[in-house]
């Protein structure tokens, strides 16, 4: 714990201000006297040094990035059987919903298990399609 004198924020502040400005003062004093040091070096050789102008190099323009189309992949829709382990029993093209069904009902009366029917997307393949034009 601190003991002794409780301290004034108010005056800290005035102290640490008056601390700053002493500090300003002697850069600014420090800082006069160095461009008068400047300057008895530039009367002395006769002629200034001159600074090389830094060259800035002008902004290029971004290029759009041409992204990479991808290939559409056709699907199709397709009815599938499954048991209720969700393994694949039958397939049925997507014009067959009532075949599928039917299917699925036989197998729920000779076997007793839980059978459904869910349409899933299958892609196309494009060889098979583009051999057969």
């Amino acid at each position: 714990m601190a003991k002794g004198r409780i301290r004034s924020r108010m005056e800290l502040r005035e102290q640490h201000d008056a601390a700053e400005a002493r500090e300003r003062a002697e850069t600014l004093d420090a800082g006069t006297s160095a461009v008068s040091e400047s300057a008895e070096e530039v009367s002395t050789e006769g002629k200034p040094k001159k600074k090389k102008a830094a060259v800035k190099k002008a902004p290029s323009e971004a290029k759009p990035r041409k992204t990479k189309t991808k290939a559409v992949e056709r699907k199709r829709l397709v009815w599938v059987v499954y048991d209720n382990s969700h393994k694949e029993i039958a397939r049925f093209p997507y014009t067959q919903r009532k075949e599928a069904d039917e299917k699925a009902e036989q197998l729920k009366t000779d076997k007793k298990q839980t059978y459904f029917v869910q349409p899933v997307k299958e892609v196309i393949k494009e060889s098979a399609a583009s051999s057969a034009k």
